[in-house]
């Protein structure tokens, strides 16, 4: 037989931890429940965020589509007409020739002449009438600056006697409709007269800056003071 040798003090262990299950090692030991939370806490927090961030996109997004479509909508109502009125406006550029055409002493020797042409001249106010009514009005562009976005040039005439750029004769009326170029004047450009605007000596660049302040503002001028500010 095979000697049985069992050291007493590990039987004794062994003893011990059999009646005392407290002291026996735990084969699988429970996660921690406040780890747990603290996770799905987190996890939450994160998806909150994102959700939070996705709201206010859309709802940015559904504010600029509003704007939008505030914008179209009364784009469309005030230039709806605008194919249609530049149509009009040839009918009111042959009542205009019309009256034009017809020397000022044939009119005043010819009663019947001169009653049609007041009725052709107030056939083109009410017409303009008609036009103004529905945002489309008349440029008088005769002694103004050439702007390039309501006046087309068909040549240019030498006059010193009025600043270069300045509009001297005018071919064909131009009109707008709201704040948009409906159809350019059709103009003559003096040229050889004094420059709009003469640069000022040279002050490192002010002045140039100056010249780029009032172009953005045609309306006003940028002082020397607010340049050296």
């Amino acid at each position: 037989m095979p000697d049985d040798k069992t050291d007493p003090h590990e039987a004794n262990e062994d003893q011990a931890r059999t009646a005392d299950p407290s002291k026996a090692e735990p084969a699988n030991a429970s996660p921690d429940p406040g780890a747990e939370l603290g996770t799905d806490l987190d996890a939450l927090l994160a998806e909150n965020t994102e959700m939070r961030d996705r709201l206010l996109r859309t709802m940015a997004d559904m504010e600029n589509l509003r704007r939008r479509t505030e914008r179209e909508k009364t784009d469309t109502a005030r230039y709806a007409i605008s194919n249609f009125a530049r149509d009009v406006l040839t009918v009111g550029d042959n009542l205009k020739r019309t009256m034009d055409h017809v020397p000022p002493e044939a009119a005043a020797e010819d009663p019947a002449l001169k009653s049609f042409l007041e009725g052709v001249a107030l056939t083109e106010r009410e017409l303009l009438n008609v036009l103004e009514r529905h945002g489309v009005t008349r440029i008088e562009p005769l002694g103004a600056r050439f702007d390039p976005n309501c006046h087309q040039a068909m040549y240019e005439v030498q006059n010193a006697e009025v600043p270069e750029g300045t509009v001297v004769d005018v071919m064909q009326a131009g009109y707008v409709i709201g704040d948009r170029c409906l159809r350019p004047a059709l103009v003559a450009v003096a040229k050889g007269g004094a420059k709009p605007a003469k640069p000022q000596a040279s002050d490192g660049g002010g002045a140039a800056r100056r010249k780029a302040a009032n172009d953005d503002f045609p309306g006003g001028k940028q002082s020397d003071q607010e340049e050296d500010d």
